[in-house]
């Protein structure tokens, strides 16, 4: 009993002396740890660009595990569905600072769930890169870890009104939405610009309608437009492109980035050729940079990229540029969440695979593109008719589209 005592003692001083040292290997392993969150709706109506923003996203995180790996750290992608509704972006969001590894933020698709949702960041000053975000208020609220990649809707929305007017040379036009703030707030910009350069609105009007445009059809018909356009996402827009053709509408037709996806082409089929969209996000062959990254991601994934999967990627890119170089001005040490979110905005002469890629005090990018393509056959994407490079506006807009 005493010999078997003794043993027993022995092995519990041994376990003493030996726990920490497990503990603290633990713990340093954990420390060496950097995760990258995207949020995204991946499931739903809107998956179908949601999953290309967390697709673009994985390959730069793939890409960048073999550097940070060098710099002493284990890279790992968490993926998060925010179905995009604001509710289940801001369960997501509190879930995302609640893990200390996770150093950035790639997302979101829409911004009325991104709105919410980066007020958790920015308590928790956790580094966000929007791929997609076009409200102004996303930037306009001056939050120092908020960012984005694309452009605006007070510039994307009056980019369409003067294609319309001065390129197609249209008179009139009759304004839909679908009521949601991202529909209805890139609507407006259109409006007011359309006005503003002479088009004579024929009718605006808000719909939630799924299935049957019918009774929003034949009054606009009886008015005659020369453009119809629809505020809105692809889910709603192609179906309500399809019935104005089958009922003999004869108008241009024309959508913001909500429109930018294969989706439209498989909704309205046929019927989409000839119609026109506006879009934050150039598809691939409109930048010299793309190609090769196309390419790779076509290797990956099986499949073409679409335009939000490059901003994806060049949104996780850019995190990844300025975690790394936060890692380096620290001697090798983990930075925290507030230091990343300053080296993001101190990104200069950095080159996606959308070009370069600055940010200004706000958030914004130093400049954007804006987009006009136009549907030449029943294939995504269309064809690139128009470019406009600009800055962000200095003032902030006291009309914010939330939605998108």
């Amino acid at each position: 009993m005493a010999t078997t005592f003794k043993r027993f003692a022995s092995l519990l001083v041994l376990g003493f002396l030996v726990a920490p040292l497990f503990i603290s290997s633990a713990a340093w392993a954990q420390k060496r740890v950097i995760k990258i969150a995207t949020q995204s709706p991946l499931s739903g109506e809107q998956a179908a660009q949601g999953e290309h923003i967390k697709l673009g996203a994985q390959l730069a995180v793939e890409e960048a595990v073999k550097g940070l790996k060098a710099l002493g750290f284990d890279l790992v992608l968490v993926p998060f569905d925010d179905q995009a509704k604001p509710e289940v972006g801001v369960v997501n969001a509190r879930n995302i600072v609640a893990d200390p590894d996770i150093l950035l933020v790639v997302g979101h698709f829409n911004s009325g769930v991104a709105l919410p949702s980066s007020d958790i960041y920015k308590d928790a000053m956790l580094a966000m890169i929007s791929p997609a975000n076009t409200a102004t208020e996303i930037t306009d609220r001056g939050y120092p870890n908020v960012n984005r990649v694309c452009g605006r809707d007070d510039i994307q929305g009056p980019v369409g009104a003067k294609y319309a007017a001065q390129d197609l040379k249209l008179k009139s036009v009759y304004i839909v939405h679908d009521k949601t703030l991202y529909g209805q707030g890139v609507a407006d910009t259109f409006r007011d610009e359309a006005k503003r350069l002479g088009l004579k609105i024929l009718g605006y009007e808000g719909t939630e309608e799924r299935a049957n445009f019918s009774p929003l059809i034949i009054p606009m018909k009886a008015r005659n437009p020369d453009l119809v356009y629809f505020g809105g996402i692809y889910h709603q827009g192609g179906l309500f492109l399809k019935q104005t053709r089958e009922k003999g509408v004869k108008a241009a037709f024309m959508g913001p980035d909500g429109l930018d996806s294969s989706e439209m082409v498989k909704i309205a089929g046929r019927q989409v050729i000839g119609s026109y969209y506006t879009t934050v996000a150039g598809p691939p062959d409109a930048y010299p940079e793309s190609a090769a990254f196309a390419k790779r991601f076509k290797q990956r994934f099986g499949k073409e990229v679409e335009s939000f999967g490059m901003y994806g990627y060049d949104a996780a890119l850019a995190g990844l540029k300025a975690i790394e170089q936060a890692i380096k001005d620290l001697g090798g040490k983990k930075p925290t969440r507030a230091q990343v979110a300053v080296a993001v905005r101190k990104l200069k002469n950095f080159r996606g695979a959308t070009g370069p890629i600055a940010f200004d005090d706000k958030g914004d990018p130093v400049k954007a593109k804006y987009f006009v393509l136009k549907f030449e056959r029943a294939r995504y994407p269309g064809k690139v008719v128009k470019v406009i490079e600009q800055a962000a506006p200095k003032e902030t807009s006291s009309s914010c589209p939330l939605w998108r």
